[in-house]
């Protein structure tokens, strides 16, 4: 890979450049980070403004050394939409705070005893099916989303909208070049909203009537709500929380090689960990959806070869300057659902697409029944909703009941020393061969 940077880390790009720079950041992160709020009830505005704040912490936590930007994460929806269920925004809100407590106290304990251990916790024989449980398991709420009209039945002109979004936002993925491959997800929804527009589904009375400036819906804690923290909320999100670590963990991996920095020593796996968690903070305090960072943005990073952290500092900045834009929220909030379905149809299949790449990629032989047993267990639980019921009112459903018992499973059953073993031997030689 030709990684040889146009602009490097701490450069800072001309005037005339920055601009264009950072919009392509905006652009390649936009469909997905609205697309969640979208999709548990929460505010499109207060994704984009969360989403600026969480990064520009992220980059100050990590000393301006990582170019990274933080979305909306698609693997806390299910837990997210159980939590709103429970008890409305308050709740969403705590367990966003939960998660982005237990990313802080894991960056605690790998600054004190390094990250090996939590390699071993979650390889990727748990990850990987867990991955697969977060797409397959939110595939009910897409195809729901494509086919029906805004009163919940079937609409053959609403699926229509769907189909149309799903083949445009296929087309850019597959045919795209340069910086349009990236932005799949936005040129799907705009393609889409525009056929919408043509056969008379978009109502744009709420953007007439929005201001230009219009405060959003911030959600803060003692003030619009009390705070209330339950252990069912623990429950939702602390297993979750765990599994996407080791997506973390990923994106740093691969961010480190399109830039050529090792980001695991420099500034550390501890400080990425901790802005991510920090950025998950700041969502729960305001009242946007968790924060993780995306690897669309890798992508432009990959592609353009500008590894400034200013330029991704200027997306943060125009993404909190857009959530105050109140015309621009409420043309957000004009996209007919059946669009968002669409393009969640190819986004959810690309998830659980991407814990299958896992395991194909980490050379998981299938023919051992250890693996086996695992992965069918994880799965079966996962996308069947299996839910545990303690006392104390505490239940533990879904995916995070399948990512505890993954990772129960996988400490208990015999066949694991080895498997750690082959996983750092091989991960220590793949080390050695890039540093010769």
């Amino acid at each position: 890979m030709n990684n040889k940077p146009i602009l490097d880390v701490n450069e800072i790009p001309k005037p005339s450049q920055w601009l264009t720079l950072s919009l392509q950041h905006l652009f390649s992160m936009f469909g997905a980070t609205i697309l969640v709020p979208f999709l548990i009830g929460l505010s499109p505005a207060m994704a984009l403004i969360s989403s600026g704040l969480g990064t520009i912490a992220f980059l100050l936590i990590t000393k301006f050394k990582v170019p990274a930007y933080l979305g909306s994460s698609f693997a806390y929806i299910i837990p997210m939409k159980a939590a709103y269920e429970m008890g409305g925004p308050s709740a969403a809100m705590m367990g966003t705070f939960v998660a982005g407590l237990v990313y802080g106290i894991v960056a605690l304990i790998i600054s004190k005893a390094g990250h090996r251990w939590i390699m071993k916790l979650l390889p990727p024989i748990v990850v990987g099916p867990v991955i697969i449980v977060i797409g397959l398991a939110l595939s009910g709420t897409a195809v729901g989303m494509a086919m029906n009209n805004p009163a919940g039945k079937y609409s053959m002109l609403h699926f229509s909208a769907a189909l149309v979004t799903l083949a445009a936002t296929i087309i850019f993925s597959i045919y795209a070049k340069k910086i349009l491959s990236i932005i799949p997800i936005l040129a799907g929804i705009i393609v889409g909203y525009i056929y919408s527009v043509i056969i008379g589904i978009v109502d744009f009375a709420p953007v007439m009537n929005a201001r230009w400036f219009e405060m959003p819906e911030f959600i803060i804690p003692f003030v619009s709500y009390k705070v209330k923290l339950s252990w069912d909320l623990v429950a939702l999100m602390v297993p979750v929380a765990v599994v996407t670590l080791s997506e973390h963990i990923g994106h740093q991996l691969v961010l480190s090689k399109v830039v050529g920095r090792d980001y695991i020593k420099e500034p550390g796996l501890h400080r990425s960990i901790l802005g991510d968690g920090t950025a998950t903070i700041i969502s729960a305090l305001i009242g946007g959806p968790p924060k993780t960072t995306y690897g669309e943005n890798i992508g432009v990073l990959a592609i353009t070869r500008v590894y400034s952290v200013y330029v991704i500092a200027g997306a943060a900045v125009l993404a909190t300057i857009l959530g105050f834009i109140g015309k621009v929220t409420a043309l957000i909030q004009t996209i007919p659902s059946p669009v968002m379905g669409g393009v969640s149809i190819l986004l959810f299949g690309i998830i659980a697409s991407s814990g299958l790449r896992m395991l194909v990629d980490s050379k998981i032989d299938f023919a051992d029944k250890r693996n086996l047993v695992i992965s069918s267990v994880i799965l079966v639980i996962g996308i069947g909703g299996a839910i545990v019921k303690l006392p104390f009112h505490i239940e533990v459903q879904g995916m995070a009941l399948a990512a505890i018992i993954g990772v129960l499973l996988n400490l208990i059953l015999p066949g694991r020393a080895s498997m750690d073993d082959n996983m750092f031997e091989e991960k220590e030689t793949t080390s050695k061969k890039k540093t010769a």
